[in-house]
This record gives structure tokens, sequence and C-alpha cells, in this order.
């Protein structure tokens, strides 16, 4: 037989082997099968390749996610226990599931004490954390099968008998049923100030929170302070932040604002039992009449002259509002001091002399202008009266003394201008020459005199008249003087020795120098 033969015949020989061979191949597997697959696998036991390939263990992984198609769907989705875990895409299935332990065997695995419930799509926070699994796993169930909604778990708890539907999630928090996230702002009734702090049965009675009330009024009539007579708007005046924290705005929704004292009233102070029905008169004296110290002499815009901070803080400003401005001794005086009733019907008037007339020293001898010499600070500091002005200028030592030297009184006009009026007692002359001090004295010194008798008088001293003493001549009035002649014999008629035999001419023969002196004759 040739060659070719031979390996024909092989062929058709091998090809009514095959089957045989197939069948002989798997009862080999079965028989070398390490035991009984789990209870699940029951049903593919004997067809091997349902989960092995021949001589390819890298397939396995494979073949299993052709059953477990959940598995496989959490693992591309990135979900479920096998999706988060980070070994579950990559490694083969048997690492932690094997088989071929028994019908019984749990090839799961699942270690309840130490499993980490956050490598699932339900993480245990809050008091999930301090349930049992049986709680919410179900012993005929999956793991996965669990339901993972909080009304699936809790619908029978639901105080809210399904009126806020069944997304227990969107108020209350795993935390606890009382620590509630629910956003009131949704409700189209936003929780601001107090309200904010209030527990939700104080305003819904109904756990279902039906007709729950929407006003004011509504929840506090009890707590109405005004017991009703300021109407049921609340709002009007008062803020949710406090029943103290009133949004009305007396300046702006009234005519009046309430500026200084005003703000620190109650209102009850100026409203009756109906606010809002009130027409009050906002004149000051309406309120305040009975406060009134002027007792109606001011007449009654009491804001003319008085803020509103407190009465004894005038705004009136004297010097600004009127034609007279207070100045020094002025503006420490009470108004009443100047002003008569009724104070804006009797002006008074703004000479000094219409306010101090009585108390003017001076019995009006230097007229009514007093601020020619006063002012307004003090009457006697400092005074500008200047007595060069006058018609006796101060000079010499007349300026060293004091006012009332000269002036007994201040009648000033009334005083003796002669210097005779106050010098009498000093007078040396004892009276002989005439009251004109001045016509030899000067105010600088009594020694200090000018009179020249030469020139002054009708009898020049030459000679011994020189030297002799004023007194030695003048010995009466000097009236008495001026009415005889210069004659000699009138001053030396003792001093003539001829007993008057050559006559009353001295000169004739002797000369003003000495006596002894005597011309000759021829």
């Amino acid at each position: 037989m040739s060659f070719r033969s031979a390996i024909g015949k092989a062929i058709v020989i091998s090809m009514f082997m095959i089957p045989s061979i197939q069948s002989h191949a798997q009862d080999i597997e079965t028989l070398l099968m390490p035991g009984d697959v789990i209870e699940g696998h029951a049903d593919v036991e004997a067809e091997c390749s349902s989960c092995h390939k021949s001589f390819d263990k890298k397939a396995q992984r494979a073949l299993c996610m052709d059953c477990h198609e959940a598995v496989e769907d959490d693992v591309t989705a990135g979900a479920g226990f096998h999706g988060r875990h980070p070994d579950a895409s990559t490694a083969q299935c048997n690492t932690c599931h094997s088989d071929h332990l028994g019908r019984d065997a749990d090839v799961v695995g699942l270690d309840e004490d130490n499993f980490d419930h956050g490598m699932t799509d339900f993480e245990l926070v809050g008091l999930h954390l301090d349930a049992e699994c049986a709680d919410c796993h179900a012993a005929e169930d999956k793991h996965r099968d669990a339901p993972s909604t909080c009304f699936a778990c809790h619908g029978e708890d639901d105080p809210h008998e399904k009126h806020m539907g069944e997304s227990c999630g969107d108020c209350h928090t795993p935390t606890g049923w009382t620590d509630v996230k629910f956003d009131h702002d949704t409700t189209g009734w936003p929780l601001v100030g107090k309200h904010g702090e209030a527990e939700c049965n104080a305003c819904h009675a109904d756990p279902t929170f039906q007709g729950a009330p929407t006003t004011c009024y509504d929840c506090h009539a009890e707590d109405d302070a005004h017991d009703g007579r300021s109407g049921k708007e609340c709002e009007t005046c008062h803020s949710p932040k406090g029943w103290e924290d009133t949004s009305f705005d007396h300046a702006r929704d009234t005519d009046f604002p309430l500026l200084g004292g005003h703000a620190e009233q109650h209102c009850d102070a100026c409203h009756s039992e109906d606010p809002f029905g009130d027409e009050l008169d906002m004149a000051c004296a309406s309120c305040h009449l009975e406060d009134d110290p002027h007792e109606g002499n001011r007449g009654e815009q009491c804001d003319t002259c008085h803020a509103f901070e407190a009465w004894d803080q005038p705004k009136f400003d004297h010097d600004t509002d009127t034609n007279f401005a207070l100045r020094g001794g002025h503006a420490e005086a009470e108004c009443s001091a100047c002003h008569v009733k009724p104070i804006f019907e009797v002006k008074p008037a703004t000479t000094c002399n219409s306010c101090h007339g009585d108390d003017e020293p001076h019995e009006g001898t230097l007229g009514d202008d007093c601020a020619a010499c006063h002012s307004e600070i003090e009457w006697q500091n400092p005074v500008f009266f200047d007595h060069g002005l006058t018609d006796f200028p101060l000079l010499g030592t007349h300026a060293d003394k004091e006012c009332s030297e000269c002036h007994s009184n201040q009648a000033f006009a009334h005083t003796d201008s002669a210097c005779i009026g106050c010098h009498r007692e000093d007078d040396k002359h004892n009276g002989n020459f005439h009251e004109r001090c001045d016509a030899c004295h000067n105010p600088v010194s009594w020694q200090a005199w000018t009179f020249d008798h030469d020139v002054q008088t009708d009898f020049p001293l030459m000679g011994g008249h020189a030297d002799v003493a004023c007194a030695e001549c003048h010995r009466s009035a000097l009236s008495r003087i001026k009415s005889i002649d210069n004659n000699c014999r009138n001053c030396h008629r003792a001093d003539d020795v001829h007993d008057g035999e050559f006559g009353f001419d001295c000169g004739r023969c002797h000369s003003a120098d000495s006596f002894s002196e005597v011309r000759s004759l021829q």
C-alpha cells in the first residue's frame, strides 16, 4: 500500500472516530470533576463548557458574565458592589467565588460583620449604621434586591399619610426623623426671623400639613397686645424678626416723623384705641399744652424754639433768627428777662436803655447809647470811655486818678470842670487869686507853674520885685489888687522913711533894684 493510500485511509478512519472521542472526553471531565457544584449551578453541572473552556482559564470570567447578566451590568456601569470593587472588573470570578464544594456550599463568602457597605450603591450613614442586616435584607432574597428607597422600608411609619409623597429624603435625613432638611422657602411661605426657630407642630397641628394657617393673626391672635384695635394685618407694623422689630416707618407712612424724644414714646402715648382711625392734631401744643411753662404766651409752635430731643435743648438761634445777636452777658440771660407776655406779640426794644433804664446810674446825662462806653460782657469790665474826647482831657497826674476822686457819683456831666472844684483845699493862695488855677499851673505838677508876670500883667517884675514871693504883694483878693494902680506906695507905704513928704511916686528917686539906690534928680 502506498503512502498516499495509507494517509487517506487514516483520515477516513479518524472521521468516524471524532464523535466517539468527544464523548469520551466529556466522560473524562465528569470523572475528573473535583466535587458537586452548588445548588444554583446544578442544572449546568453536566455541561462543563457552560463554565469552563478547555485549555483557556481566562475565558472563564466571560462565561460567568454570560449567566450573571446583572453582575455584568454593574461592572459595566461601575455600580453596585461588583462595579465599585477595584478588582471586580479584571479579576477572575473564581478568585472570590470557588465552586465544586457541594450543593450547600456558600460560594458568596459574605462576611456581614466586616463588609464595607460603602462599596455598594447604598452607603450606611446615620441610624442605618445601627441597623441589623436582616432589617433590610430578607433571607429569601438576594442582597442586591434589598429596597433602596425610604418609603419601601418606612412607609408604615409615615405620619403624613402619603400627602408629602414617597420621597422621604427630600425632607428627612438618615440621622433621625426629626433632623429635617426641608426647605420651607419652596412652599411660598419662607421661614424668616423667629419663624425659622419654631417647631413644625407650632403651626402644623395636622402632621399631613394640610390647612396650615398663612396669616399672622391666624397664629398670633392670642399674642395681640393691641386687642384687635390695630387690625389683623400684623405685618403692617411688625416683622418676623420679633414683635419689637417693627417694619412700620412712622416717617415714611405718616406725615409726622418720630424724632428725638418722640422716637422713645409708646404708641399709646399719642394714639387712642383706634390708632389707624385717629386724626391727630400734629401741633406740639396738642400734646404738650400741660407741659408749657410759657402758659401759651409763646404760641403753639413749640418747635420754633425747642428741639425734639428735649425741652431744655432749644434750637432757636437768637443770633440768626432775630436782629439782636446775644453776646456776652446777654447770652446767659433768661428769655423772660427781656421778653414779656405774650412773647411773639410784644417785642422788646433793642436799645440798651429800653432794658437797662432802671439800672442807669448816669441820670440820663450820657444819653441812651450805653454801648458807647460799655460792652455786653459786663458793665464795669471793660469800659471803653475815652476821657480825651470830652471837654476835659486827662493830662498829667489827672490820668492816674481814679474816677471816684473827681466824680462823686456817676452823673459825670454834673462834675465841675474848674480846677478849684477839686483843688480848693489845696489852694495855697487862700483864694487871693481867681479860680482858674490853670492860668499859672499845669496838670503835671503844682510846682511846674508857667505864669509870666511880665507878659500877663501890667506890672513887670524888675529888680528886687523879681525875687519877692507872690504872697508879699498879693495879700488880698486879686480882684482888689487889680482895682488899685501900680503906685509904689500901695505896697511900700510902711517903708516910706519920708512920711510922704516927697509924695507917693517913689520911682522918681528910687529904682526897683533897691531903695538905697537913689537916682539923681538933676
